[in-house]
């Protein structure tokens, strides 16, 4: 968690009012609580898991009065709904988004008195339709902006989420939704929602990175765009995958996700018989146990996602939504974490656990897989597979290497079976992921490289080669 005073135009600090940052390092975003100087916050972009928030909030003797949404998510649930059953807060929103739950619906330049301060809508389209911005002023004087998925720390947010044969249409809006925010004053502070790891982003900087309208002018490529149809260009260039999830959420956000009651969720134990019967009949076993326990023992068919920052996105990608879902852990990993990681992106088909873990199931005799982990140094004259994202490819991969990105490997899986293959990714854990998709499907030859590309381009002196 980080806090920070509102920025200059020198990134200077003033004292009044107090920002809190509250970063999500998996998904690359951020949510803010407004200090309203009497006991009250406005929570700006909170997601369905509140943890952080909460302590924030608490950290600082404040009480969640608002909770605003700068527009209708597509990489995590919301936690306005939540705020209002639980705190009491007044959500406030777009208009335009058509939420069918209670919200003050706000459009362009509509302002709300927050008791000292004042908050102005400024539509901000391109991200999505409904898209506003949040000015906060004192007085006249404008002090910052919550600019969601709109304006970021060096970038803009993505385009492409509400339909394909839009993109080019939203990007145009997003061009003229960013130099609206441009016009404010420079000394004006900029707090983004969407940074870099977020797939609703381009590139940007990373999550908790809070700027100026005065650095963004200065700094930020696509204000510096010669004119509208270079924004688009560049803007547009610069989009990479998404996952699939991300077409569920937005609607979900709008008819208002379901209040969680009570305190954290559990996960229930599962006796191993129980877990293969729920398998033979659909449940997918997700094993977020690290590589190594993974490599050396699994349940066959299991999905590997190590529990880590990223493994909700990961989770979204790659698990089903729409079967059950029954966890194997190790027992030091943090049951409540994986379940807040799954509620977060409306994974609420997790049924359970294996009891005992990976010994449970291997005493009750039930099948286990194991794949081999290669060293780099030991990659010489093998086929490899590079499942990295399009642009970490581009950026530098080994000769030869054939490429997949790892949210597509399911789909060509077959074309994997018949051959051994090396998988390979930054540092191991997206190529489990993949060699344990490849395995599902029947290949009998795969392996993962304990490293990276850069591993191994040292260990056998080798030079990257560069590009699609």
């Amino acid at each position: 968690m980080q806090h920070c005073r509102l920025l200059s135009k020198r990134r200077a600090f003033v004292d009044d009012p107090l920002v809190s940052v509250v970063p999500d390092a998996g998904l690359g975003n951020s949510a803010y609580l407004l200090d309203l100087g009497d006991g009250r916050a406005l929570a700006v972009d909170a997601s369905r898991d509140l943890r952080s928030l909460r302590r924030a909030a608490a950290a600082r003797g404040l009480h969640v009065a608002y909770a605003a949404d700068t527009h209708l998510h597509a990489d995590f649930l919301s936690g306005a709904v939540q705020l209002a059953a639980t705190d009491g807060a007044q959500v406030l929103a777009s208009r335009a988004g058509g939420r069918e739950f209670p919200h003050r619906g706000l459009e362009d330049g509509e302002e709300v008195n927050l008791g000292g301060l004042t908050l102005r809508a400024i539509g901000t389209p391109g991200h999505t339709d409904e898209h506003i911005a949040f000015l906060v002023l004192d007085g006249s004087r404008e002090i910052g902006v919550f600019s969601g998925g709109s304006l970021i720390a060096g970038s803009a947010a993505r385009v492409d989420l509400v339909a394909p044969e839009r993109t080019e249409e939203l990007a145009r809006a997003q061009y003229h939704s960013l130099h609206r925010l441009a016009a404010l004053d420079p000394a004006t502070a900029l707090w983004p929602t969407h940074g870099a790891g977020s797939f609703c982003s381009a590139t940007a900087a990373p999550a908790g990175t809070t700027t100026t309208i005065g650095d963004e002018l200065a700094a930020n490529e696509l204000l510096r765009a010669a004119d509208e149809d270079t924004f688009v260009r560049l803007l547009l260039g610069s989009l990479g995958s998404h996952p699939p999830y991300f077409h569920r959420l937005g609607e979900m956000n709008r008819r208002g996700p379901e209040v969680l009651a009570g305190d954290d969720p559990a996960l229930e134990g599962l006796q191993p018989t129980v877990v293969a019967d729920l398998v033979a009949a659909g449940t997918q076993i997700v094993d977020v146990r690290p590589v190594a326990s993974f490599a050396q023992a699994h349940p066959a068919g299991s999905l590997s996602i190590p529990l880590r920052p990223a493994f909700v996105s990961w989770l979204g990608w790659l698990a089903p939504h729409d079967r059950p879902l029954v966890i194997l852990r190790e027992a030091d990993q943090d049951a409540t974490e994986i379940l807040w990681q799954a509620l977060k992106i409306g994974y609420a088909n997790v049924v359970g656990e294996i009891a005992g873990g990976i010994d449970a199931w291997q005493t009750a005799g039930l099948p286990t897989a194991a794949i081999d982990l290669l060293s780099p140094a030991d990659v010489s004259g093998v086929r490899v597979l590079d499942i990295r994202q399009d642009g970490e490819y581009a950026a530098g991969h080994l000769p030869g290497a054939a490429h997949l990105e790892l949210g597509d490997v399911a789909e060509h899986a077959a074309e994997y079976a018949d051959s051994p293959v090396v998988v390979m990714c930054g540092h191991g854990e997206r190529a489990m992921s993949a060699a344990s998709l490849l395995a599902r499907a029947g290949a009998t030859d795969v392996r993962v490289l304990d490293g990276g590309p850069d591993n191994v381009a040292y260990a056998l002196d080798l030079e990257m080669e560069r590009g699609p």
